[in-house]
Parts: C-alpha cells; structure tokens; sequence
C-alpha cells in the first residue's frame, strides 16, 4: 500500500474515518455527466459468470442508454487494491471496480473511488441499513453500491448433535459448554476449530460482540483492534484452545476437510456462503447439517458479524462517472441482474428483495433438508453490526495471521496475539503519516 501525506481526518457517526482532502476530492468530482451514452465503461471484478451479467445489461438497458460495459477480470483481495491504486496514480483506472468492504477506507482515503451519492442514493431503501452503512463509510458520500453480504450464522451436524445429546447454543456460553460436553462424550471430536489462516473470520466475530477497530478523535485516528469487545473474543477462544476443548488447526486444508467430511468435527461457525464450501469439504454429509444464528454473548442480544462481502464502485478517474453509477446501481439493485448473479457468479445479495425469491426461494442443493435456509438467512443479515474499518487493514490482518497462528499451534496467550495486531497496526498508520491517538 503506497505511503499517504498526513491530512486531517473527518470523524464518522460509525467510527470510520477519511481523508478530508480525499473527501474534497470525491465530492467536487463530476459525476454529473450525461448517463446516456454512446458511452464505453471497463469494470475491474474477481466475480466469476460476471460477463454473462454484464451481458444482460449490454443488450437490454446498456444498448437503450448506449452504456457499454468491458469486464476485465482481476485478482481479488489487496492484490486489486495495490492495482487499483497504481492505476488510479497513473490516472489510468478503470471506470468500475469491485471492492470488498474492507478496502473502501483505503480506496476513499487515497481519492481513488468517487462520491455517487447523487446517482445512487434512492438505493438505499433496498438494502439493510449495516449494509449500506458500509459504503458510506458513515457519511453523506456514497462510494459504491453494495453487491453481495456474508452474515455469520452457526453451521452443525444435526445427527450427530442428536446422537451426542447435545442442543444446538444460543449463546456462546452455552457454546463452551457444549464444546466440553462433547469432548467428554467422544474425546477423538471436535466441536469446530479455532483457525487463524483467515482474518475475516476472527474480525466478524469481534464485530458481533460490538469491536470497533478503527475509529476517529478529532483530526486522528484511534485504533482499537485490543478493546474490551475484542479481548473477550480472543480469551474466549484461547480459552477454549488452552483446554482442549476446541481444535486449533486451520480451516481449507485436506485435514480440516476429512474431519468435517468423517464427523471428526461437527460444527463451523461461518457464514451465508458455506453451503457451497461444506459441497466440496465434506461431500459425503450432505443433508446432514443444519443452519442456525450465531451464539450471543447475552441472551437478551439478536447481532450477528459479516465474513466477507463487496460492492461495486465508480473510480474518481472515469470520464463518465454519472453512466457508471447507473449500472453499478442497475447490477446491484434490478432483479434479472441479481437473479444472473446467484445463477452465474454464486453470490448472496447484498439487496434484500432477492434474498428470498428466484434463486433463493429454495435451500442450497446440500442443505436441501433445511426448506427455510434462505427465509432465516434474511432474517439474520437483517441483524449484521455495523463496521469500523479504516486504511490499513491488509496490515491487521497479516499481523492477525502471524500472530494468532502461532498462538494457536501453540496454545499460547490470544490477548497478547491481539495486542501484537495492535501495535502493527498503529505502527503502520504512524509510517503512511496518519495522525494516530494513542
């Protein structure tokens, strides 16, 4: 990630904080230019079948407007994020590009993605409101449009819940005790696995439990990757680690996939898209789990956290930016398009009239003894927390890996992994030239 000139940063309601000069920028863009064409706009996206939804708009409401869209497909993750940020230095980004939620605060703070809140903001009836919230960024300024959501659910095996005796935990006490009451019921199985091969998963369950990690005071930044809502997160699971009581392999690999796939382990705390991980995982258990909400830390709480998701945005370098907020806006929000995206790309919409119809009126193919799977999936990602994130996380969440890794193989402090997480992080900030309160 290139190095920032320090700037004065503008608080947000939601703790997310921007580079005012960035701001200034994305807001005196003009993205009022004629959205009717004869207009050319090329899209970065790591979406699989993206071209064939494109296809729909090209041939239907692009060929009306005279909006032609290019897909060029690209690396996912901070590899598109350094690309883009080249491209955009070079003045030669694309008009359109995917971007998870993480990386907006770093695409905003370095002016690469463009304010389109005047194209794009009836749209926001048609999503929840902490999805929304995260191209927002807690602003007026809209700086993409959300396309698909990850809410974290709790995934199980409900034979061998059965057959062990054990009830399906509404909090993450309950969590724990269930964890212990298997081990002593069958000592050669897990409940699930503590992993640290993937961020997103420890950052989703800080969020539910209210984490804020990136916030703003004044004209700097705070980061609280160490809060209290976080350090209960991480004792938890080292706890659970320390003892036993849970497995501390990571997730992906051929081992992970064979306990799963023989009932080793009979449970994952994932999220809206596991159905299609658990098919190639553990193919031979199909129809034998089960989906539920995420465990509370107080029973009175309904909150899940988000693994995963991303949006489409307009950069600050296209010409025609006002043409392609329309299809960004038209991708995420028209029907036939969001229906082309469960067929073709597998996606979860962010936009929450297609979480239930079409391709979602029925359960995935693997959990096809769950019949109301996508009817409580809605009902969850109606709960996701709001985010904190700002311009570094790519560097929270490497420390994350490195650090929690080894806490893991080794058993060893968590709360000393997420003080690491802390200080590189900060570090971090104080190397680009942020302002960073301690």
């Amino acid at each position: 990630m290139p190095n920032t000139k320090r700037v004065r940063l503008v608080a947000s309601t939601i703790a997310v904080a921007l580079c005012a000069t960035a701001l200034a920028a994305c807001g005196t863009e003009d993205a009022s230019d004629d959205p009717s064409g004869p207009v050319s706009l090329t899209y970065w996206t790591w979406t699989p079948g993206m071209d064939k939804v494109v296809d729909l708009w090209n041939k239907g409401p692009g060929k009306k407007d005279r909006i032609t869209v290019t897909v060029k497909k690209q690396a996912s993750g901070d590899t598109l994020v350094t690309k883009i940020l080249t491209a955009h230095k070079a003045g030669k980004a694309p008009d359109l590009v995917q971007a998870e939620y993480q990386a907006l605060p770093t695409l905003v703070s370095n002016d690469a993605v463009a304010d389109i809140a005047g194209e794009v903001g009836d749209a926001k009836g048609k999503f929840a409101d902490g999805v929304w919230q995260q191209t927002t960024l807690g602003t007026d300024a809209v700086y993409a449009v959300p396309q698909d959501i990850g809410p974290m659910m709790f995934y199980y095996r409900e034979d061998l819940f059965k057959k062990y005796g054990l009830t399906v935990p509404t909090t993450w006490e309950q969590f724990a005790q269930t964890a212990r009451a298997l081990k002593k019921k069958a000592p050669d199985t897990d409940l699930t696995t503590f992993s640290a091969n993937d961020s997103g998963l420890f950052a989703g369950l800080a969020q539910q439990a209210g984490a804020k990690w990136w916030t703003t005071s004044g004209d700097k930044w705070q980061v609280g990757i160490n809060d209290a809502a976080s350090q209960k997160v991480a004792e938890f699971w080292g706890d659970l680690v320390k003892e036993g009581a849970v497995d501390n392999q990571p997730m992906y690999t051929p081992a992970w996939n064979k306990a799963l796939n023989t009932g080793k382990q009979i449970a994952w705390v994932s999220a809206v898209w596991a159905p299609g991980t658990l098919t190639t995982a553990a193919p031979d258990t199909k129809g034998k789990w089960a989906m539920a909400p995420l465990p509370q830390w107080s029973p009175s709480e309904n909150v899940t956290g988000s693994w995963g998701g991303s949006s489409t945005a307009v950069t600050t370098d296209s010409e025609h930016k006002a043409a392609a907020a329309k299809f960004a806006a038209w991708l995420n929000t028209d029907g036939d398009a969001l229906q082309a995206l469960a067929k073709e790309s597998g996606i979860y919409p962010a936009a929450t009239n297609a979480q239930t119809s079409g391709a979602f009126a029925t359960p995935p193919d693997y959990f096809s003894n769950q019949s109301d799977f996508y009817t409580g999936a809605a009902e969850i990602a109606k709960t996701t927390a709001p985010s904190a994130w700002g311009p570094n996380v790519n560097v929270a969440y490497t420390t994350f890996k490195d650090a929690f890794g080894k806490a893991a193989k080794d058993k060893s402090d968590f709360v000393a992994a997420l003080n690491t997480m802390q200080d590189d992080t900060v570090a971090d900030l104080k190397k680009q030239g942020f302002e960073v309160s301690e």
